[in-house]
Formats: structure tokens, C-alpha cells, sequence
């Protein structure tokens, strides 16, 4: 792959990530492939397409930030150090995990990540129906479900959103709203942490990394406009798809 092409899919996927992200989720099915194609280890191209997406969660909790409430059971800070530790642990635990392994794990990963995705809708209709709203969560059940969706997120974010709403929902929130805010909140906390030890490792390739996140950052906005003149059901399927093609040759590179 020359130069130009090696950028050119780089930017092109940064941008289609960004927008996707600002609408729907469903970045990091791009993000990291286009990396892998273009020559960077599979650890390193997760470590890096995260550090490409952290400015889109960051603006998300940013626009969510009047609406923001925890779960029933769980207080702010329990949340927001919950969520720290477990986006420390889960990117720690990336950090020694080799690439020979990563690349035969990446491509479960994306599968599981598609068909959260996929199935989002239903996901969190089980959670709505299985909270009891009035009723606060045990603190700890609430503790071990953000430890445990944290820890996920700081390893590998595909589909992270998708499970904090369904946690969410089975803590007894009901509240769209506040979920949203939320999830954007536990995203960029766990990403932030990820991030600072993703550079203090060596992960992060920069140069590619700030390239596309000026790419995704453009992508988000645009993204966002254009966005909402296409039927949603046509986003969703258009990101099942990407997810499945990326999974499928991933399983085959491996």
C-alpha cells in the first residue's frame, strides 16, 4: 500500500467512524481495521483508533451534561471511580496482552461488538423490562456491572454504549435522557484513563492518531447533519453490515 492510499484509508475511515459515532456508534468496526490494513499492530491499532475517537465522547458527555444523573443505587463518584478503575484495568490489561493473541481475539470481539449493535434495541428493552423503576439497585450489583462493562471498554470499546444503556436499564434508570448523558460520561472517563495508559505504554502511534482525529472530529459534525435526512433503520443496517464484512475478514487474515 503506498503512501497516499495508507492516509487516504486512514482519513476516510476516521471521517465515516466519526460520523457514524455522532449518530448511531459503530466507529471503532472501521477505525481499527483501516489500521490493520495499513500496517499497524493489532494491539497498537486499538490502542491508537481509541485515542482517533476519545474527542467525540468527550463532546458527547460535554452536550449531555445538564441531563446527567446516576442510576438508582449508585452515587456520581462512585460512578465516575468505578469507571476510572476499570478503564485503567481493562487498558492495562491490553497493554500485555500480545499480538499474536489480539489478532485471534479482535475478530470475536467485533463479532460480539455487531451483534450488541445489532440487537441493541431488543438489548435494552429486556433491561427496561427486567428494572423494577422505584426499587434502588443493590450498590454493589451496580458496582460489579460498571467494574465489569469499565473493564470491557478500556480493553476493547466496540459496543460499549450498547451495554452501559442496558446496565443502565437494569439498574432501574429510565430516564433516556440521563442515560445518554451517562454513557457519554462512563465513555470518556474509561477512554481518558485508557488513553493516558495506552501513551504511557507505547501504544499509541501519534502521528496517525491526531490525523484522524481531526478526520473524526469533521465526520461527527457533518455526519450529524446529514444524518438527519437518512431513515435510522438505514444507519443501523449499514453499521451491522460494516461490522460483519470487518469480522469476517478478520477471521480470514487470522
Amino acid at each position: 500500500m503506498d503512501f497516499f492510499s495508507h492516509w487516504g484509508l486512514l482519513l476516510f475511515a476516521a471521517f465515516v467512524a466519526g460520523a457514524l459515532n455522532s449518530v448511531a456508534g459503530g466507529g471503532s468496526f472501521l477505525t481499527l481495521p483501516a489500521l490493520v490494513f495499513t500496517g499497524v499492530p493489532p494491539v497498537v491499532a486499538n490502542a491508537t483508533g481509541t485515542v482517533a475517537l476519545f474527542p467525540g465522547y468527550v463532546a458527547g458527555a460535554w452536550g449531555f451534561r445538564e441531563d446527567m444523573q446516576p442510576p438508582p443505587g449508585l452515587s456520581m463518584r462512585t460512578v465516575v471511580i468505578v469507571s476510572l478503575i476499570g478503564g485503567m484495568a481493562g487498558a492495562a490489561l491490553l497493554l500485555f496482552t500480545p499480538d499474536a493473541v489480539f489478532r485471534k481475539v479482535v475478530p470475536w470481539l467485533l463479532l460480539v461488538a455487531t451483534a450488541m449493535f445489532a440487537f441493541g434495541p431488543q438489548i435494552r428493552a429486556w433491561a427496561a423490562k427486567e428494572a423494577h423503576p422505584g426499587q434502588p439497585a443493590s450498590a454493589v450489583k451496580g458496582m460489579l456491572g460498571m467494574l465489569a462493562v469499565a473493564v470491557y471498554g478500556g480493553y476493547f470499546n466496540g459496543g460499549l454504549g450498547i451495554l452501559l444503556l442496558a446496565l443502565f436499564g437494569l439498574l432501574g434508570q429510565t430516564q433516556l435522557n440521563a442515560m445518554n448523558g451517562m454513557k457519554n460520561l462512563v465513555s470518556a472517563l474509561l477512554t481518558a484513563i485508557a488513553v493516558a495508559i495506552y501513551a504511557v505504554g507505547g501504544l499509541v502511534q501519534w502521528q496517525q492518531a491526531l490525523v484522524m482525529m481531526v478526520a473524526a472530529t469533521l465526520g461527527g459534525y457533518i455526519g450529524a447533519r446529514v444524518a438527519r435526512k437518512l431513515p435510522a433503520a438505514w444507519l443501523r443496517w449499514g453499521i451491522v453490515a460494516t461490522g460483519l464484512v470487518m469480522s469476517i475478514l478478520f477471521f480470514l487474515r487470522g
